[in-house]
């Protein structure tokens, strides 16, 4: 239970219209939970790319945007999926980013078209100007 003081400043600032801190997941507007799609797909595709074609399953990608999501958002990755992808269910998004992402190296003649082709440098572009765009974010 809230302290009196606690639960009238609350009361307050409902009633003035200001928006309670936890509610700031809500205030995306659909620019920035377009950026957000954008982000969480580059994230899953350069983590799948290093577990398909470099042995490396650690998704290191997706913890450090999920940390920055959190921080900036109070949104985790899966929240993203479940809020702003069509899908509206992370269980949806996540096989489907999968799916899109072994058609596309199935494409290229696999981790070896990949690597002739230089996907992964193209990945981590990608997902490098997308992190530090979110980061400049306020």
């Amino acid at each position: 239970m809230y302290p009196p003081t606690a639960a009238i400043a609350l009361l307050l600032a409902l009633l003035m219209g200001a928006p309670p801190a936890w509610a700031a997941a809500d205030a995306v507007d659909e620019a920035t939970a377009r950026f957000l799609i954008e982000a969480v797909t580059a994230a899953s595709d350069y983590d799948q790319f290093q577990a398909r074609c470099r042995n490396d399953v650690s998704g290191r990608r997706s913890e450090n945007l999920n940390k920055l999501l959190v921080n900036k958002f109070r949104l985790t990755l899966t929240g993203v999926q479940d809020k702003y992808f069509p899908e509206r269910s992370y269980r949806l998004v996540q096989p489907r980013l999968q799916q899109e992402f072994l058609e596309r190296l199935n494409g290229i003649g696999g981790c070896p078209g990949a690597k002739e082709q230089g996907l992964l440098e193209q990945l981590r572009t990608r997902y490098e100007a997308l992190y530090d765009r979110l980061q400049s974010l306020p």
